[in-house]
């Protein structure tokens, strides 16, 4: 028997199903944050620890930060955009403001990753100190969470590409934006608590 559908409701919401999956990684969301939330506590006791090492102020480089920080809050923007056009049934544009969003998520990642680089040159890594183990684990997790979204997005636009918009690409594509989102909102804190806090200790 067909799951029943509800066409009053938007296109993701539209079968029990497809409700109850929604709910379910909102529950995922919340386990998501606990991990993070431990991450930051970890941070903030041993963030004073450098054991002679480099500290915030010789390593940390703002203005690349800054680009990272306008690349991921963009596509944070084009997400938002993405599901307006699906909400709209435009096929097309949804695709569209998708790969956009993926291509300023791939910047984002460069450019951390060039910003790793900087750090191991500088004589930071993950051994030199309790700060920079805590740092290195908190950015690498927030860079393997976008990693994993890039290639997740990636796995919908080709399922909107074969099946094209049903309620349940609906649901995947409105499920990925939903965790693209909580991504930025984790590097605002990142942003807020760790580059610009340690730039003014």
């Amino acid at each position: 028997m067909s799951a029943k559908v509800d066409t009053s409701l938007p296109l993701e919401y539209q079968t029990e199903q497809n409700r109850l999956n929604i709910l379910g990684f909102w529950i995922f969301l919340g386990a998501e944050i606990a991990l993070f939330a431990t991450l930051f506590a970890v941070y903030s006791v041993v963030s004073h620890r450098y054991a002679g090492g480099p500290t915030h102020q010789d390593i940390f480089m703002i203005k690349e930060v800054m680009i990272q920080t306008v690349l991921l809050l963009t596509s944070s923007f084009t997400c938002g955009l993405a599901i307006f056009e699906m909400r709209r049934g435009n096929l097309k544009g949804l695709i569209t403001w998708l790969v956009i969003t993926l291509g300023l998520g791939g910047g984002f990642l460069f450019m951390e990753i060039s910003e790793f680089i900087h750090y191991v040159h500088e004589g930071a890594t993950i051994q030199t100190s309790a700060f920079l183990s805590s740092l290195f684990v908190l950015l690498g997790t927030h860079g393997a969470h976008v990693t994993f979204g890039i290639f997740w997005a990636s796995m919908v636009i080709i399922q909107l590409v074969k099946r094209g918009l049903t309620p349940v690409t609906a649901r995947k594509v409105f499920i990925i934006g939903l965790y693209w989102h909580f991504l930025d909102v984790v590097w605002i804190f990142i942003f807020t608590f760790v580059y610009l806090k340690g730039l003014v200790m």
